[in-house]
């Protein structure tokens, strides 16, 4: 008797591990679904292609800006306003830096374009994440576990930071122009795509991997997602957790620094309300994709793109609303949005 209970003691173990890795198909299918009932309506080969390039490329500069508050949401419990703060600082950081390079930025030279974005990049980053230190120290620490007074506070902090960003550089809207190689088009017979929103395509493939890779791949990663699950335990371990979590909110909040310099640059113009005006957008995307999931939110990014697109070229009027009306169907749907994190 003993022998058969070990015997298949396993399998449901073995059934729940399989359970966790089997992968969710049905939400990847949504956005070529979505490519493949947009082609007949838009009815233009090249036009189609142009339009889904830049929703795709909207989508991951959308990604790349959530997904420092959706490692923050997700791996530490915060629900934060205060990502509005670090989007703007990075954005005005890279005004200054790249300001400060014209040779670099005006020059007939990819390489040195690149340079100038990386060190405005670095600077905003860097600006970003020292600020999320400070803030997670003075504020977020005292309110951990309490989501009514994190969001207060954080609101509040909001508006003292767009009040000191506006003390640095003025209330005006300031210039952010793309630098000379990265401006205009690439044309391919009818088939014509800007050259930043391909950059934007490979930054947001390469911020996906690498926090999928950090996450999933790496001792931190592991001792992180430990430590949400159970953090006495690896604090027995000899870990210091709260470090750990301390360094998650200082690369969320370094993300969110990149994510301003590629929207500033998107847009070509930064104010200091650009942060509050993209937390909207940041919360839809959070909260479609599954709270605090990194997958989730970049499907969800992905997904608001493309309709964002393809709706302002079909039926401009509804464009203005379509984001909505895409996170009620989706919640509809999946109440929890694409990828429940209480699944993964």
């Amino acid at each position: 008797m003993s022998a058969r209970v070990s015997t298949n003691a396993p399998e449901p173990a073995q059934a729940m591990i399989s359970a966790k890795r089997r992968i969710d198909w049905l939400p990847l299918l949504l956005a070529p679904l979505l490519m493949l009932i947009a082609y007949p309506l838009i009815g233009s080969s090249s036009t189609w292609i142009t339009l889904t390039v830049a929703g795709l490329a909207m989508g991951m500069i959308i990604f790349i800006i959530a997904s420092g508050l959706t490692l923050i949401f997700g791996l530490m419990d915060v629900f934060t306003f205060a990502n509005g703060i670090f989007i703007a600082l990075g954005a005005f950081v890279a005004v200054s830096v790249l300001g400060a390079l014209p040779q670099w930025t005006g020059a007939d030279s990819l390489g040195l374009n690149l340079a100038a974005l990386g060190v405005a990049v670095l600077a905003a980053m860097l600006a970003a994440g020292l600020a999320g230190l400070v803030f997670e120290r003075l504020l977020i620490r005292r309110v951990y576990g309490q989501h009514l007074k994190q969001i207060l506070i954080t609101m509040g902090g909001m508006v003292v930071g767009e009040e000191l960003i506006k003390m640095v550089w003025g209330t005006q809207q300031m210039e952010l122009p793309l630098p000379a190689t990265l401006s205009g088009s690439l044309v391919w017979g009818d088939v014509a795509i800007e050259k930043y929103r391909l950059l934007a395509l490979l930054v947001g493939l390469s911020v996906f991997v690498c926090v999928i890779v950090v996450l999933n791949r790496t001792k931190v990663g592991l001792l992180i997602r430990a430590g949400v699950q159970d953090r006495e335990m690896v604090e027995s371990l000899g870990y210091r957790i709260q470090r750990l979590f301390i360094g998650v909110f200082a690369v969320g909040s370094a993300l969110a620094g990149l994510g301003g310099v590629m929207w500033g640059l998107y847009q070509q113009n930064v104010t200091p309300q650009m942060g509050a005006q993209v937390n909207v957008l940041i919360f839809m995307v959070i909260i479609m994709g599954g709270l605090g999931s990194t997958s989730g939110s970049f499907l969800g990014a992905i997904l608001i793109g493309l309709v964002a697109n393809y709706t302002g070229f079909l039926m401009p009027k509804v464009a203005l609303f379509s984001n909505i009306l895409l996170m009620v169907a989706i919640l509809l749907w999946r109440p929890q949005g694409l990828y429940s994190i209480s699944s993964r």
